[in-house]
């Protein structure tokens, strides 16, 4: 019982450390900068990190959200960051253990989330992310036993083509641009990774969670507001909802279509 839970516990705290290199990667790679050198620095004084400014959640409540050497404020999004990491860092393992589908699943966790936080804040899908997460999942689905190679090169397809197409129909329709390319190539990532039987869940579930969170802010910015929402959050929220609930989910549906 003990082994277990110290298990538990150090899957989280490795969680936690990808987190932090994930926060470097999301401040860096929106500049073009490189993400293994130099080391961590403060963006606002330029000064290097020691490594006991760099531990995981608890430098940050220890320096009280501040540099140690400027005393600026450290954004509250980067132990966010560091915590949503070690969070779904257990659940991964809690629903697939120690086992090559958890190592394959580590690599788009992070990806997604790399996505998830650029989108956010600079409305891009960096190239280095998601046409390279179309090659790594390509080349994992070689090694998995769950997406063949076939279903991976499907769901790239089939996901980047789809999107595409909603796209080119909503501009032929409105001639305004909708989503941008960036999405198209962010799906094919999904459909890559997760096989082509993704695609619809992902698209679906993306979209209604999207309208939940879009329609509420459209009404209270005004119509007239030039408000915009990026797609590649919401795609990469349906993604890990497929990943650990997607079984489940399609079950209950069916079962309940059964009466």
């Amino acid at each position: 019982m003990l082994h277990n839970y110290l298990l538990k516990l150090y899957v989280f705290f490795v969680g936690l450390c990808f987190g932090s290199f994930l926060n470097v990667c999301i401040y860096r790679l929106p500049l073009e900068q490189s993400i293994i050198k130099p080391s961590s620095f403060c963006p606002k004084c330029k000064n290097k990190l020691k490594w006991y400014h760099n531990i995981p959640l608890i430098s940050y409540l220890f320096l009280a959200g501040k540099c140690a050497y400027c005393g600026s404020k450290i954004s509250i999004k980067y132990p966010l960051i560091e915590f949503l990491t070690g969070v779904i860092f257990y659940l991964n393992y809690y629903f697939y253990g120690i086992s090559f589908q958890s190592f394959f699943n580590v690599i788009f966790i992070m990806l997604l989330l790399i996505v998830v936080f650029v989108d956010l804040e600079h409305m891009i899908i960096p190239d280095e992310v998601s046409v390279g997460g179309i090659g790594a999942g390509f080349i994992l689905s070689f090694f998995n036993k769950n997406i063949s190679w076939i279903d991976s090169l499907l769901g790239i397809v089939i996901g980047g083509g789809i999107l595409l197409a909603i796209i080119k129909g909503y501009y032929l329709l409105t001639k305004k641009e909708g989503m941008g390319g960036g999405d198209v190539k962010l799906l094919a990532m999904i459909g890559a990774f997760l096989g082509y039987k993704s695609i619809l869940f992902v698209i679906f579930v993306s979209s209604l969670i999207g309208t939940v969170i879009g329609v509420p802010l459209m009404l209270i910015k005004g119509e007239k507001s030039d408000l915009a929402i990026p797609f590649g959050p919401f795609l990469s929220l349906g993604a890990i909802i497929y990943l650990f609930f997607g079984s489940k989910i399609i079950s209950w549906y069916f079962n309940f279509l059964k009466g």
